[in-house]
């Protein structure tokens, strides 16, 4: 095998492993996916139309999860860090309006019924004029950080 051939095999191996670990990036954890079918069942349940899955908005909440985790505490933005409409900005994300809704426990039903016991956080999941949504968790130190952004796409 010449080594032009082993060069090019190498490149694809790496370009391969890339676009795995890439995707695998992108795609919703189980506790993602829990909170997202959560807050549809939800919508439903009160006739609402049901939120569509945004992978940027998605992007933004695990970007920020991940913060909530590094700072063992829940907010909605840390010192130095950019504002929910920036960050969101910043992923890629085309709104019109947007909101967040950010805690932390140990499973994500526990999260999703304390989300839904306060009247801010549930009014979000409720918010007839969202249409889109990303969820984001970071789990660490026993506890998940879960962000759910929620936004009336343009």
């Amino acid at each position: 095998m010449s080594g032009a051939t082993r060069l090019r095999i190498i490149t694809f191996i790496g370009l391969s492993s890339l676009s795995i670990a890439l995707w695998a990036l992108s795609k919703p954890s189980g506790s993602e996916l829990e909170l997202f079918d959560a807050a549809n069942r939800e919508r439903y349940r009160y006739g609402l139309r049901t939120l569509k899955w945004d992978e940027s908005l998605a992007a933004a909440a695990r970007k920020h999860a991940a913060e909530m985790l590094r700072h063992n505490s829940v907010s909605h933005q840390f010192p130095g860090e950019p504002s929910l409409p920036t960050r969101a900005h910043q992923a890629g994300v085309r709104f019109t309006w947007i909101s967040e809704n950010v805690d932390q426990g140990r499973r994500a039903e526990i999260i999703h019924d304390r989300l839904m016991k306060s009247p801010l956080h549930r009014s979000n999941i409720l918010d007839t004029d969202m249409d889109t949504v990303g969820m984001g968790v970071a789990q660490g130190n026993g506890q998940l950080f879960a962000v759910e952004d929620f936004s009336k796409a343009k």
